[in-house]
């Protein structure tokens, strides 16, 4: 699908967990995460969810061979599409895997090698045909990427660490901020300053506020939470997203509902949705 936009984002896993197909979740979706967000001719994608998948063929009708990809940590459901992206089985294709440090653990390209590997999964990294560079930054880093594009990052607060990502491109700014807890006692200072003025943020919303009390320390956040934090820090879209497996279509009609009417022109993010900022 073409989009009349140098600069957009577009969903393509928006669940949290565990992919879960059925008919409870055929309008949101089911696949683990996976977002796009194409600045000009640089495709960027984040996670590599069972999303990725699809976004494979699109790739290919759209004839890109090079391709970054951002993770914000390497928890199954963030990595378990990987396997099946099938732009790693062409020798034409590049591909940038980038991943933030983490103080006693291996590098990126340790732990896929690790994933991609018998018996869990029978193709190992080298028995594939794209050229893959694994890239290990220091969290808080600011990248410069062509053609004048800017990638910040921060931590988040998960079980083992995660990183927030915050992209800027012709003026506008796009934010992708999951998995995360937040603080009951005050807004998280790495989230507000990571989102401040952004124009649409993509926020770890898996619970509500009434059922979160049953899951601190989980790792994970609510909707209301992500509209409090765009509220201080002056953002201007929230995007719901990491919904729970078990959260029917129903149900995320009804917080979209409840979002957009807390904060004008946010939404529950669903497979295939694209946004401008």
């Amino acid at each position: 699908m073409s989009v009349d936009s140098n600069f957009f984002v577009r969903f393509w896993g928006v669940r949290g967990s565990i992919p879960c197909p059925g008919p409870d979740t055929a309008i949101y979706g089911g696949n683990t995460p996976c977002v796009e967000i194409r600045c000009g001719p640089r495709v960027l994608i984040f996670d590599a969810g069972t999303g990725i998948r699809r976004l494979a063929n699109t790739l290919s009708a759209d004839n890109v061979r090079n391709v970054d990809l951002f993770l914000t940590h390497t928890h199954l459901d963030h990595i378990n599409g990987f396997p099946m992206f099938n732009f790693l089985f062409d020798d034409q294709h590049h591909l940038k895997i980038w991943a933030g440090k983490r103080e006693g653990w291996s590098p990126i390209k340790d732990i896929f090698d690790k994933f991609m590997a018998p018996p869990v999964w029978p193709l190992s990294i080298e028995d594939l045909g794209a050229k893959i560079i694994f890239s290990d930054f220091e969290i808080g880093q600011i990248f410069t990427l062509k053609p004048g594009i800017i990638i910040r990052s921060a931590n988040l607060n998960h079980p083992q660490g995660a990183v927030g990502y915050r992209v800027e491109f012709s003026g506008k700014s796009i934010c992708y901020v999951t998995d995360t807890e937040h603080f009951q006692d005050r807004r998280d200072p790495n989230i507000l300053k990571l989102i401040e003025r952004a124009d649409i943020v993509i926020y770890d919303a898996s619970f509500t506020d009434d059922e979160y009390p049953n899951y601190v320390g989980w790792g994970h956040s609510t909707w209301q939470e992500g509209v409090r934090l765009c509220a201080e820090a002056g953002a201007r879209r929230l995007v719901v997203f990491h919904h729970l497996p078990e959260r029917s279509d129903n149900e995320l009609a009804e917080i979209d509902s409840s979002v957009g009417s807390l904060l004008p022109g946010s939404v529950v993010a669903r497979e295939g949705m694209v946004l401008t900022p």
